[in-house]
């Protein structure tokens, strides 16, 4: 069983940066795979990032790619989420996600457990 608590969101302007944390407990966090996805008003819960156990490997959405990092501290039980050149279209609101498998997966299926979510609102 992994408990995940997201912290970090806030209102930002475009063009700025945030990051968001994932707060983990429980077992064996460091042999989970750990996503972030974000959902907004109206549309469906997208994939952002992935990251394995290890962090070895990562794995971002199109319009993220060279803005986002998603980066892991596995001895602190925390996952990141570093977002940069923040554009409006970035508002949603962030779950962070752990995978029970080493692997990275963008499907949202395939994740087994969820934070609540933190909003980010980036204005124009």
């Amino acid at each position: 069983q992994v408990q995940l608590v997201e912290s970090g969101g806030g209102l930002v302007q475009a063009g700025g940066s945030l990051r968001l944390s994932c707060a983990a407990s429980g077992r064996t966090f460091s042999r989970y795979a750990m996503g972030w996805f974000r959902q907004a008003p109206g549309k469906e819960r997208e994939f952002v990032a992935a990251i394995s156990w290890s962090g070895g490997s990562t794995y971002y959405a199109d319009s993220v790619k060279g803005r986002f990092t998603i980066s892991r501290d596995n001895a602190k039980n925390t996952v990141y989420l570093r977002m940069n050149s923040l554009k409006p279209e970035d508002t949603a609101v962030y779950y962070c996600a752990a995978h029970s498998s080493s692997l990275l997966s963008r499907y949202s299926y395939e994740y087994d457990y969820w934070g609540q979510g933190t909003q980010v609102t980036v204005s124009s």
